[in-house]
């Protein structure tokens, strides 16, 4: 998944973010309502990560409470990407002006890092429509556990390698265009180029061979996974 932390705690949003980094996901970190917009506005997300009580700026006379502003734009301009607001865990009031403005879900400070990345995941399935378990031939993907099998076995991939095979399954049988792929597998601080992209959609097939599984490449459209019968 590709997911925007938004959180004004510098040591917050690192941990969240390297937790969520470990766990398979490409995040952005965002400090303030304006780099919220920026990122937004040029970066398709997955989901959002927000906290409620966010300056507007990174200046240090900027007013607080913006989250829930920027949340009512989203939704006011039709983005319907799944957000999670971060919220004090006895301020009920603040749980009740995120929901109002638009969130789909909320979790009080302080977390379990480990429970955010599961409900994350679990607000993109709902979004995209997504199955827990996916199956495409000999191939099965279980989404809720991170798990690959593939003939009955445990196929262990890393998390770019995963994170392609999740898109190709979302939902089977769809085209997937080399941009979409690049763009989730990317940072603002890095950009994955053909040949890497390439490199890892090669080490992908190799690893399917002789299951009947695999990804066929369609000139100009992207990529496709299928199950092909001997």
């Amino acid at each position: 998944m590709r997911i925007l932390v938004v959180e004004d705690d510098p040591v917050l949003r690192e941990v969240v973010s390297r937790s969520l980094g470990e766990a398979g996901h490409r995040v952005d970190g965002a400090a303030d309502l304006e780099q919220a917009r920026h990122y937004a506005r040029v970066q398709l997300y997955d989901a959002i990560l927000l906290d409620l009580n966010l300056p507007r700026t990174s200046s240090p006379h900027a007013d607080m409470g913006s989250g829930v502003v920027w949340l009512r734009e989203l939704r006011a301009q039709g983005v319907r990407t799944p957000v999670m607001v971060l919220t004090a865990r006895n301020r009920t009031d603040e749980r009740i002006a995120g929901l109002d403005a638009g969130a789909d879900d909320y979790v009080g400070k302080p977390f379990d890092l480990a429970e955010v990345e599961a409900r994350l995941r679990a607000l993109v399935r709902r979004s995209q429509n997504s199955q827990d378990v996916v199956r495409v031939g000999a191939l099965c993907l279980h989404r809720h556990l991170g798990r690959v099998e593939l003939d009955g076995e445990e196929l262990t991939l890393p998390a770019r390698e995963y994170e392609v095979l999740c898109e190709l399954l979302s939902p089977p049988g769809k085209v997937v265009s080399k941009r979409i792929l690049s763009e989730k597998l990317s940072g603002f601080d890095e950009s994955l180029g053909d040949n890497a992209l390439e490199a890892f959609v090669s080490r992908l097939r190799k690893k399917l061979q002789g299951s009947g599984v695999t990804i066929r490449t369609l000139r100009g459209m992207g990529y496709l996974l299928e199950d092909v019968p001997a």
